[in-house]
């Protein structure tokens, strides 16, 4: 829905007032997006390029903060979340703020969790912005009322067990003159009844359809934290299920579905048995690199939390890579021990008003398949990829080539292995080792320290030495309380060894010096 949309020619000289201001002013767009019910994976492209556009990003507590992710860095982001009915910000707050930022001439995604105009008062942000003379879209999202229950393994609607289903908010508007949920109706008129926000009011809610004729032995499932590795099923009837709920501990964000549909969990339940259910796995890796593992972690049902040990910058300067690029064809051999080699390395030709013709002739040598893909993104392919990525493994290939009077220029980190080069020089090759990125300290939040040291992380994953090296610096002396339960997990024997002389003892060490063979380890283990 739009209520900005361009006038016909016919009318163009038509506008209200309103309008006419609103053109004077250059006024921006409000999208009121659908962030989906927690996995992010289940965001619309839609989305996705809602976020990716916006100057200004409004989100709610539900929504899944990896995907400001795709959000531009000078973009500006203001949580409003409500949790337990305190409110960061009261909705009349909310409607002023989106209503300024388009007026500002800002492009305004607002973010809610779920789907906008499914109980999520996305119909009253809307009606305000049409009031104000505001222009915006509604972004429909996956809603937590399907999503969720999908998720638990219960299908809303079967042929032989549910032919209509029903959406009913749990907790009414308190402002509200009286109910409008007809339960003498949809107690025994609907099939399959599914509560949002009824967590709180769950005894009331049962009481309810109850009295109006709904079997107590009907079926009931409680879903909490719907879609995410936390994810928890609690199953029961409707005369007991108050109980068991205040029993469990069943606390929001969690759908309430009732029907004879909650029986067919029991076979057609999926998201609990992945391999990595309900494993929250830390990833030590850059920002810029993450998405990756955390992709693969989280296709396998686990968690992935973000604790960036380090962060990837350029070079203080490009004196050295500018002279080795200009000298290029002087060279026998390149050799790119990463994808950030090959990124900044390559970026760095065409800043100089160069392009891949200087690497003409130039043998190219790539370690590991992530930085052949890399190469081969820029249609750059290896002469050689040594199969095992150790200094001694580089040197063995090389020792059938033959280096004896060749020229090698190393494209590597500021913290590269010193090893590497002594090796090749070894064999009569004259070495020039090139800093073209650094690899420094990163800066993650603290808050996730504490998370390891309560128990609430399983596996610390390392995909180098220095994030290894780093993650003893930060967390210090609370190394020694970092639970026993907790597993670290390597890359490969190079960034074991690092890990163990920081004290930290690898259980799970990848078979390939690789993403997926470190993932497949830990679902070994």
């Amino acid at each position: 829905m739009t209520t900005g949309s361009r006038c016909s020619e016919s009318d163009e000289h038509d506008l209200s007032p309103e309008r006419e201001n609103l053109a004077k002013r250059k006024t921006g767009k409000v999208f009121l997006v659908g962030a989906g019910p927690g996995d992010p994976s289940l965001i619309t492209v839609k989305a996705c390029e809602c976020i990716a556009t916006a100057d200004l990003i409004v989100y709610d507590h539900l929504c899944n903060t990896s995907l400001l992710h795709y959000a531009r860095g000078k973009t500006e982001k203001v949580y409003v979340g409500k949790v337990g009915g305190e409110h960061t910000l009261p909705q009349a707050e909310i409607n002023r703020l989106l209503a300024k930022g388009a007026a500002d001439g800002k492009t305004v995604c607002r973010l809610k969790g779920g789907d906008p105009f499914i109980f999520g008062r996305g119909g009253e942000e809307a009606d305000y912005l049409s009031k104000e003379g505001i222009p915006f879209e509604v972004v429909p999202g996956v809603s937590s009322a399907i999503a969720a229950p999908a998720y638990a393994g219960i299908p809303l609607t079967h042929r032989k067990a549910a032919s209509t289903v029903a959406f009913i908010t749990g907790s009414e508007a308190a402002d509200k003159p009286s109910s409008t949920v007809a339960w003498e109706k949809i107690s025994t008129g609907v099939d399959t009844l599914v509560f949002l926000m009824g967590v709180g009011n769950l005894r009331r809610i049962a009481a309810k359809l109850i009295q109006h004729g709904r079997e107590p032995r009907t079926p009931v499932a409680i879903i909490e934290r719907g879609t995410l590795p936390r994810q928890r099923c609690v199953q029961g009837t409707l005369g007991e299920i108050a109980a068991i709920a205040e029993k469990e501990k069943v606390r929001p964000p969690a759908i309430i579905v009732i029907g004879p549909v909650v029986k067919l969990r029991s076979r057609l339940s999926w998201f609990h048995t992945m391999p990595l259910f309900g494993k929250r796995i830390l990833v030590t890796r850059a920002p810029s690199q993450a998405r990756p593992i955390v992709r693969m972690i989280e296709k396998l049902g686990g968690e992935a939390v973000e604790f960036p040990t380090i962060r990837i910058e350029p070079p203080e300067n490009y004196s050295e890579v500018d002279a080795a690029i200009e000298a290029l064809q002087s060279y026998d051999w390149i050799v790119f021990t990463s994808v950030n080699g090959v990124r900044y390395f390559t970026s760095r030709i065409l800043s100089i008003g160069k392009d891949s013709r200087c690497l003409g002739g130039v043998a190219i040598c790539s370690i590991g398949p992530g930085t052949t893909e890399a190469l081969r993104r820029r249609h750059l392919v290896p002469d050689l990829q040594p199969k095992r990525f150790s200094s001694e493994g580089i040197a063995d290939e090389f020792r059938k080539v033959g280096l004896r009077g060749k020229k090698i220029l190393l494209a590597r980190s500021n913290l590269a292995d010193r090893s590497l080069p002594l090796e090749l020089a070894e064999l009569g090759a004259e070495m020039k080792d090139v800093v073209c990125y650094q690899t420094l300290r990163g800066d993650p939040d603290r808050s996730v320290i504490q998370e390891l040291l309560d128990g609430r992380i399983d596996v610390v994953t390392f995909t180098s030495a220095s994030t290894a090296r780093n993650f003893a610096a930060i967390l210090g002396n609370d190394l020694k309380r970092i639970p026993p339960r907790t597993l670290f997990a390597s890359i490969g024997p190079a960034t074991t060894r690092e890990a163990r002389e920081m004290g930290l003892d690898v259980q799970i060490e990848a078979a390939e010096h690789t993403l997926p063979h470190l993932i497949g380890a830990i679902r070994a283990h």
